[in-house]
């Protein structure tokens, strides 16, 4: 077994699944379902989504056990600016969705939905104009090169585009076509090599989620390495996972944009009280092993534990595969 990975007896021993209903379809999700455990340290968060392979999802797991186990990096700031965040929802619903997030000045909004039209999203971006200072707009890789460039200029102005196109090449040849800043994200969490986008000059700016990247410690070190301004965001995690982010966030040197750290105003129900920005801004909070109580959860359907708890199974083996302990247990005590 890979040094300082626990047991996964241990781990499965407090995990539970839970199923999070949402209030608007979001990443083609009307709920969604993720495993939480607790570990000396606090709870950790276990969410792959369900179409990741096991070695991609190991990454994640090693992130939990990070946080339920290690805790939350040293803090540089009490408060972390976070964007509002608006799913692909027709133009006159953008205005009640900015309203979950009380003093957000910048607002990240979904284009590129399959079965809508780019005159859906200029419409939807227009709407979020109306009410926060700062757009940014997320395409989730889904436009080609010739459909990003045509989507951005008739978008407008905005602090950056996220992901116009899957490929490292392609959002190069986009950042060469257009004014407005690239923003990478599935092209660092997904990547073998997250440091592709800079050598290929290919963004300005650099998506890093704490679960993708396998913990709060390793999301710090690609910070301080990749060379470009940071946005500490969710994978639409529980409020357990959120913890991380903004710890993460709470511990970079240096932050100059909004983090996508707010996104647990996207469910109805949540594994603890979220993180609702106030002013704008949240404050770094940890839930520590006795500050969640599970028989208070909505937990998952018997058969859809029962996967989950394989799916760990066989992501711990993965872990323990690979050899080498993760950056972060070195550091423990």
């Amino acid at each position: 077994m890979a040094e300082g990975l626990p047991p996964v007896t241990d781990l499965l021993e407090s995990a539970v699944v839970v199923r999070l209903p949402m209030r608007t379809r979001f990443r083609g999700l009307t709920s969604r379902e993720t495993m939480i455990f607790r570990g000396p340290a606090g709870w950790g968060e276990f969410g792959p989504f369900v179409e990741y392979a096991d070695d991609e999802a190991a990454t994640w797991l090693a992130a939990g056990v990070e946080a339920a186990y290690l805790g939350a990096p040293a803090p540089l700031r009490d408060a972390v600016p976070v964007n509002a965040t608006v799913p692909a929802v027709d133009a006159e619903e953008v205005a009640g969705i900015l309203a979950r997030y009380p003093g957000a000045r910048t607002a990240k909004v979904k284009v590129a939905e399959r079965g809508q039209t780019l005159d859906d999203d200029v419409a939807r971006v227009t709407a979020a104009r109306s009410v926060v200072q700062h757009v940014r707009i997320d395409a989730n890789g889904a436009w080609t090169v010739a459909q990003a460039i045509r989507a951005i200029r008739a978008i407008g102005d905005v602090e950056y585009a996220e992901q116009p196109c899957a490929t490292v090449e392609e959002l190069a040849e986009v950042r060469r076509s257009v004014d407005v800043p690239i923003a990478a994200d599935e092209s660092i969490r997904k990547a073998d090599d997250p440091h592709r986008v800079v050598a290929a000059d290919a963004a300005d700016v650099a998506i890093i989620k704490v679960a993708p990247l396998g913990g709060m410690r390793s999301t710090l070190e690609l910070a301080e390495t990749i060379g470009l301004p940071v946005v500490v965001s969710s994978a639409l995690d529980s409020a357990v996972g959120i913890a991380a982010g903004v710890a993460a966030a709470a511990a970079l040197p240096s932050l100059g944009h909004a983090c996508g750290l707010g996104t647990g105003t996207l469910f109805t129900t949540d594994v603890a009280v979220g993180f609702t920005p106030v002013d704008g801004v949240v404050a770094p909070r940890w839930f520590g092993p006795a500050d969640i109580d599970p028989r208070h959860l909505a937990v998952a359907e018997a058969d859809r534990d029962q996967w989950w708890r394989e799916r760990l199974r066989r992501c711990h083996a993965v872990l323990c595969a690979r050899g080498s302990a993760p950056a972060w247990a070195t550091d423990r005590d």
